[in-house]
């Protein structure tokens, strides 16, 4: 019988290394004499018997150690084209990978957190406990990788002797996930030992994609150990559930922030990027934007680029808030990708001398790939994530099949884009200055407006609203999306709220470094503005302009103007932006259109905050003060002004 307690770690359980001399003997038993003394180079006790326990549940044909090597970069490759996750495309060095027809977005109702009853679990989330997790990884990964080659990888996440990096094992049988890695992740196989020693942790993750048949995804999972920071993953195949390096560790990495290191660390669901100000001048920026809403693209229009969707920061010794990106590659959606938006990243698609992994994109019959809103010419007929695929081609309910699917990737190391900064692999981070917070907004937000403080700038971030996104598996209509990064909090909005008010306010950062918190948002339309049309009010470029006015804030360089949410631009300084930076005309009519307040709107976003919040345990009392204080002045505002007001209503 087998013990049932709340410390049970799980893949230990099961796999009953409990030694050195233990793992080191399953080792030998499982490997070639190559692949053993590639092991035995790692001399961690720990980092091997997690191993060892994997070898003993998963139960592979033959194990490979990726050294990341490039003969290793290459075996794994070949392999992915040998078993079929992957198939060679036209371009030297591009491959196309097809998740199942059911499976083309997180599986956010199979993901679960492992949590005993006294344990805080974000109410966004789903749990279970920790006995049934343990049979319900027996009886689904035992001998799952019968038959097969597991491959095991040590990677960083962040650059190699950054404070805020973490150690990770990613331990898979799926070629597309360890190529993946390879292009997204930096190996630090070299590196291993040190970086677990000096940082005193590692995470564990493991997945098999098993038979990868689509009968078999209702019993597909993602589960998440907290308490032992490993992460299970089988019978799936889309990055976002299988390459547990990323969203399954952020969790971690998140954890770690609020429960070990309170007003020190963040990690967060954010890009990195640098605005060239004055005299070529950089300032760092990270923002956040859940996926589908433009975070790459933001990212991409800075003109020095670290990455578009994770950030670890923290306070330096300096009084600075330094940030670092935990990857090393873009897994980036390519729908509306294109060569005006995104001029660099299309060179890297659509130029040789890259190396690419596509998703779910339209091959044509010379091995071509193409995507939704691309601005290209596009084929009448290839195949993609649904099979044949024809121009009208319907499904069972008379929907039409698009092109490629909304949630169609492009997987490629930040090296192969022209804009991409060394700074990236500096362990000592970049000096951030401003924080920005972003979703599909139609209707209620003007493009950009700027905290007052920093306790203001936190709530900008807790009440991002967005459309739901292509991203997760039956997400519809429009949701609360708390920082970008509520489907990535393990524990309880209120403790992960409190760390980002004890973060951004805390007195080890020095006035001259206090963070600049931003709204953005470019999905405005006309309609939501008095229009007919559902346009955008303005164009995919115009971000550049609303990052440089924001990098010239944070020198207090420009003015502004005050209101009740925030301050917000003069128009005469985005007219000279707008010419200077992107050399377009910008109307003193758009202007009024973007950035009046309707404050109906504003008023009833507010409301749904604070009734959402209200149902939520531990929230700070900071959050409802602030967004009292806001709604009151915003209905006094309303009854001396009526429900729309001007921006020059608030000029002195």
């Amino acid at each position: 019988m087998c013990k049932t307690g709340r410390d049970i770690d799980i893949i230990n359980e099961l796999g009953k290394v409990d030694s050195e001399k233990s793992a080191k003997s399953i080792l030998k038993k499982h490997m070639d004499d190559e692949q053993l003394t590639r092991i035995l180079k790692i001399k961690h006790p720990e980092v091997l018997k997690r191993i060892a326990d994997s070898i003993v549940l998963c139960n592979p044909s033959a194990v490979f150690v990726n050294t990341g090597s490039p003969e290793d970069r290459e075996f794994i490759k070949n392999l992915a084209l040998e078993k079929k996750e992957e198939s060679s495309l036209a371009m030297k060095g591009h491959t196309i990978h097809f998740d199942l027809a059911q499976e083309q977005g997180r599986i956010i109702d199979r993901t679960y957190y492992i949590a005993n009853p006294e344990d805080q679990v974000s109410s966004l989330a789903n749990r279970m406990d920790r006995p049934t997790a343990l049979e319900q990884v027996r009886s689904n990964m035992t001998d799952i990788m019968k038959g097969m080659t597991m491959i095991i990888g040590f990677y960083m996440r962040g650059p190699v002797g950054s404070p805020v990096s973490n150690p990770a094992l990613e331990i898979t049988s799926s070629t597309y996930v360890a190529h993946s890695a390879e292009l997204l992740y930096r190996n630090a196989y070299a590196a291993f030992d040190k970086e677990v020693e000096n940082l005193g942790h590692f995470f564990t993750n493991v997945h098999s994609e098993g038979l990868n048949r689509p009968e078999d995804l209702p019993d597909a999972r993602v589960f998440m150990d907290r308490k032992f920071k490993t992460t299970y993953s089988w019978k799936c195949t889309y990055a976002g559930n299988t390459l547990l390096l990323k969203k399954g560790n952020h969790r971690f990495a998140v954890d770690k922030a609020v429960y070990e290191n309170l007003g020190q660390e963040l990690s967060e669901h954010m890009f990195i990027t640098g605005i060239h100000g004055p005299n070529d001048r950089v300032t760092w920026f990270a923002g956040a934007a859940p996926s589908g809403c433009g975070k790459t693209t933001t990212a991409m229009a800075g003109n020095v680029f670290i990455g578009d969707d994770l950030a670890q920061m923290w306070i330096a010794d300096d009084g600075s808030i330094r940030s670092v990106n935990p990857e090393a590659g873009i897994f980036g959606i390519v729908e509306d990708v294109n060569l005006e938006g995104d001029p660099l990243l299309m060179k890297v698609l659509r130029q040789p001398g890259h190396e690419v992994i596509w998703s779910n994109v339209l091959i044509d019959e010379n091995k071509v790939p193409h995507w939704v809103g691309n601005n290209e010419n596009h084929p009448d007929k290839g195949f993609n994530f649904q099979g044949d695929w024809y121009k009208g081609k319907t499904d069972e309910n008379g929907k039409p099949v698009p092109m490629s699917h909304p949630n169609s990737r492009c997987t490629l190391r930040s090296t192969s884009l022209d804009n991409y900064s060394p700074e990236a692999e500096n362990p000592k981070g970049a000096l951030t200055r401003v924080f920005t917070y972003s979703g599909r907004d139609a209707d209620t937000m003007p493009p950009v407006w700027v905290a007052q403080n920093s306790d203001a700038g936190v709530v900008i971030g807790a009440c991002i609203v967005s459309a739901a996104t292509a991203t997760e598996v039956g997400a519809t209509g429009v949701k609360r999306s708390p920082w970008a990064n509520a489907a990535f909090i393990p524990g309880s909005l209120g403790d992960y709220m409190d760390a980002q008010f004890k973060f951004f306010g805390s007195d080890k950062i020095k006035n001259d470094y206090k963070p600049v918190m931003a709204g953005l948002n470019y999905f405005l339309t006309d309609k939501a503005r008095g229009g007919d049309s559902s346009m955008l009010l303005g164009e995919k470029r115009d971000v550049k302009v609303w990052l440089s006015w924001l990098e010239r804030y944070a020198h207090n360089e420009i003015d502004h103007i005050t209101t009740p949410i925030g301050n917000i631009p003069r128009y005469d300084d985005l007219k000279s932006l707008f010419k200077q930076i992107i050399g377009k005309d910008y109307t003193k009519e758009l202007y009024t259109k973007q950035f009046s307040l309707y404050l109906d709107h504003i008023i009833k976003r507010l409301e749904l905050q604070q009734e959402a919040y209200s149902k939520e345990e531990r929230v700070p009392q900071t959050l409802f003060d602030i967004l009292a204080e806001q709604k009151q002045a915003l209905s006094a505002l309303r009854d001396t002004h009526g429900s729309i007001v001007l921006p020059d209503i608030f000029v002195n």
